[in-house]
């Protein structure tokens, strides 16, 4: 008899590369992901689909883009007819547990308290469970980072704690099964709540600087000069302190390590996936939270995968990647066909072979913060392509963006206008472009290619490029039918 196939997926919110010790900061207490970074493959250029928690969720958990799958902000409900990697595993046998942030339902920041389609009922535990769980004052305790100078504050009161009992529960039950289970921190996102001794871990401690903390923005979106604002005009901060945020970093590390060490005893041949949905300004750029901009601070994301026998120990990855590709990855993993329908393609090759690239760029969306609230900079559409070296940020309403990344790791010099570099810029411009159009970007039109820098831009026409492109979602749903015949479509994209 085959041996099951079982993954776990851990996931944390807002985190860095620089805030874990494996990717070469030391001061960061984070032994259980160090570890895990030792037993697998560790990649150094791994990129959100956007940066913000929800649309960030969509590309994770359906394989779609936020603008393809309707959550291109928070508080947005994905499709009815979008399926997510829960459903598709659940309806091939495997056993599917999910605890922890779901924040795909539409509803507010804690979701409905209700399992969805795809999910063991048994297991499911979102945060509206965790609050209702609590009186009415330890609800309010909860949510205030003063709440970590309680001295009876404990690791059991914590959500982060509670999600890690039920994947403990969850590997122990379904330790002869194929298991899909993810685990999803709202750790170490604010209100950063965490006991002792990790409350007081990093008190004192100065983050390390960066020469970006003193960006000027000039030649930059105003968008970004807006969300800086008095900042702009201040001194960079002597120095950055981030005691709750760092304390529990650590702590949502420990919990992460207790699900280890339960997946080394009830399943020790696992694939374990671990990420975060996107990072966090702390100041580069004048910057603060994560939002409309695609530096490397809010963008990039650690990742690490780790699969005995299959997957390489100790290796270092500097290839490329996009969570658009961890769905396809998985299926293929565990022997499912790929549907046509998902938008990533599978970096298994990579994985095994970090050598290998998956792909030569890789794309990052924005359109909005979130939906219930004015803020945050409102609509601001920014779409970004990156090829390892250079970044293109085209921002539909402002001033757009490249970076060299080989000379400018901090991303201070924008080259847009750059003559030297136009060729690098056109190149991205074009392959941005030509992702719109294959993903079916409903923003997409003549305005992202009539660019003031793009010299060679058609002259917009109100066909734009004459092309339908229908969607080829056949697992869950009946082929689509051309408009022109009432036929089923031959080509899902053809000249219209």
């Amino acid at each position: 008899m085959a041996d099951p196939m079982q993954i776990v997926f851990l996931m944390t919110d807002t985190q860095r590369p620089d805030m874990l010790g494996c990717y070469g900061h030391e001061a960061m207490r984070t032994p259980h992901l160090d570890r895990l970074a030792a037993q697998g493959v560790r990649f150094n250029h791994a990129y959100c689909c956007q940066p913000v928690c929800g649309p960030a969720r969509v590309g994770l958990f359906t394989g779609l883009w936020p603008h393809s799958a309707g959550g291109w902000g928070n508080l947005q409900a994905i499709g009815d007819n979008v399926k997510t990697i829960g459903q598709r595993f659940r309806d091939q046998g495997f056993q599917t547990g999910y605890m922890g942030k779901w924040h795909l339902d539409g509803s507010d920041y804690f979701g409905l308290g209700r399992c969805p389609d795809g999910w063991n009922a048994d297991y499911w535990y979102d945060m509206r469970n965790y609050l209702e769980e609590l009186s009415p004052e330890d609800r309010v305790r909860s949510r205030r980072t003063a709440t970590n100078q309680d001295p009876d504050l404990t690791a059991e009161f914590c959500y982060g704690h509670r999600v890690s009992n039920r994947a403990i529960r969850f590997l122990e039950e379904y330790t002869d099964s194929s298991f899909l289970l993810c685990v999803s921190y709202d750790e170490p996102h604010g209100p950063f709540l965490c006991p002792e001794p990790y409350a007081s871990m990093y008190r004192g401690y100065d983050y390390p600087p960066s020469p970006n903390l003193a960006d000027t923005l000039e030649d930059k979106p105003e968008l970004q000069r807006i969300w800086a604002g008095q900042r702009l005009g201040q001194d960079p901060p002597a120095r950055r302190r981030f005691p709750a945020f760092l304390g529990c970093n650590s702590f949502v590390d420990a919990e992460i390590g207790r699900v280890l060490a339960a997946i080394d005893q009830f399943a020790p041949n696992a694939l374990v996936v671990y990420t975060a949905d996107h990072g966090d300004a702390l100041g580069a750029h004048r910057l603060n939270g994560k939002g409309p901009a695609m530096y490397d601070e809010i963008a990039r994301v650690p990742f690490m995968v780790r699969w005995p026998g299959h997957v390489p120990p100790t290796e270092v990855c500097d290839q490329p990647i996009s969570h658009i590709d961890l769905v396809p990855t998985l299926m293929e993993a565990a022997g499912l066909a790929v549907p046509r329908s998902l938008e990533g393609r599978s970096m298994l090759g990579t994985w095994q072979d970090p050598r290998q690239a998956t792909r030569d760029t890789v794309f990052i969306e924005f359109g909005r913060y979130e939906v219930d609230h004015d803020g945050f900079g409102g609509l601001q559409l920014v779409r970004c392509a990156f090829d390892g070296r250079y970044k293109l940020s085209v921002n539909l309403l402002d001033t757009d963006e490249l970076y060299d990344l080989g000379t400018d790791p901090h991303e201070m010099v924008n080259l847009i206008n750059s003559a030297d570099h136009a060729d690098q810029r056109d190149r991205l411009h074009d392959a941005l472009l030509d992702w719109m159009n294959d993903t079916r970007d409903p923003f997409r039109g003549y305005q992202w290619q009539r660019r003031p820098w793009r010299i060679d831009a058609p002259r917009p026409t109100w066909a734009v490029d004459g092309w339908t492109r229908q969607r080829e979602n056949e697992e869950y749903e009946p082929r689509q039918l051309d408009y022109d015949t009432g036929m089923p479509m031959v080509e899902a994209a053809r000249r219209k």
